[in-house]
């Protein structure tokens, strides 16, 4: 098979592709021949050597991929071979062929194609935890959306567009145009507007009933007061970590001095509640979360859904994927073409 390594700490350039031999499907697990795997930007950290969940360099990352069921282990029951199917990966995603976990695989429906199958698994579990099963997303919340170009972020969109949620954003102006086009009723250019005061000045004065926040820092206390009365906050992210293509001890730690501390008085005296979601620390979950997944998958079956893809990179190109990624170039969801 072939895979991409970090083969070292540093810029998108220490990514390489290389041979290994092909794994072999145990008990209770399915063998993928991949078609899609998805990039996500705790990869880019990762490389960086800023993502501690991440396997010691150097490894293989990604937590995504889409493909066909070549090999069933002994015991599996709800796969064949010749299946197609999406699912989450415990790290090695960046591979033409995975083992995974039953539990972690779902059938992709026919009309689905592979590459739209890859952009599913993680933004949307992601922006399902925080809006559906914590969040309690209601048709008459307003919520805002950081770097609402994203994957996450268009997930997140599809999910208030489907509960008949209002969703505002944050994104760089370039964007502004098509992210209204889809459904987003204001947007906020967080290079040149405090999208603090632009979400009090617009929300007159009230403040949001959501906030999905992956930047950290500072960004965390802006957002935690831009919330209304009964407002939820989620932290699922810290990208201001990485302010270039290598590791860099100054962004860790002003990131780190600026993250706000909450404590619970305050929090009860203003009714906001403050939640942190990780979809890599959910290993253990995944049974009680294969309903959610089947759920998101069936609302991109009938449409409901719509994953956006940007750009597929070949294998060779990963360098250039992370490096797109980083330079927040992307609009939806960036994949390795296997």
């Amino acid at each position: 098979m072939r895979q991409v390594w970090i083969t070292k700490k540093g810029a998108p350039e220490v990514l390489q592709v290389r041979e290994a031999p092909d794994p072999e499907a145990g008990r209770g697990q399915l063998r993928i021949r991949v078609a899609y795997a998805g990039i996500n930007f705790a990869d880019t950290q990762a490389r960086m050597g800023q993502y501690p969940d991440a396997p010691p360099i150097p490894c293989v990352v990604g937590y995504e991929v889409s493909g066909v069921v070549d090999q069933v282990g002994e015991g599996v029951t709800g796969f064949a071979e010749g299946d197609r199917v999406v699912s989450l990966t415990r790290f090695g995603g960046y591979s033409d062929c995975v083992v995974v976990q039953e539990a972690w695989a779902h059938k992709l429906p026919e009309h689905v194609s592979l590459e739209t199958g890859a952009a599913i698994p993680v933004v949307y579990a992601t922006a399902w935890i925080m809006l559906v099963r914590l969040g309690a997303i209601q048709a008459d919340d307003t919520v805002l959306i950081h770097s609402a170009g994203g994957g996450v972020g268009l997930a997140a969109l599809d999910i208030c567009k489907w509960r008949g949620a209002t969703a505002i954003g944050t994104a760089s102006v370039g964007k502004h145009e098509r992210l209204r086009e889809m459904g987003f009723a204001h947007c906020i250019d967080y290079r040149t507007q405090d999208f603090e005061e632009e979400v009090k000045r617009w929300s007159n004065g009230r403040g949001v009933d959501i906030v999905l926040d992956a930047q950290g820092g500072n960004s965390f206390r802006k957002s935690y007061r831009s919330l209304a009365p009964l407002g939820r906050l989620f932290c699922f992210g810290a990208a201001t970590i990485a302010t270039g293509k290598t590791a860099s001890m100054l962004s860790i730690l002003k990131m780190l001095v600026r993250t706000p501390f909450f404590h619970p008085l305050p929090l009860m005296n203003t009714n906001r509640g403050v939640f942190g979601t990780n979809m890599g620390h959910l290993w253990d979950e995944m049974g009680r979360l294969r309903g959610d997944m089947e759920q998101i998958t069936a609302l991109v079956a009938d449409g409901t859904f719509n994953p956006v893809v940007d750009t597929a990179f070949p294998f060779e190109e990963a360098p250039a994927a992370h490096d797109y990624i980083q330079e927040r170039k992307n609009f939806g969801k960036v994949l390795l073409k296997a």
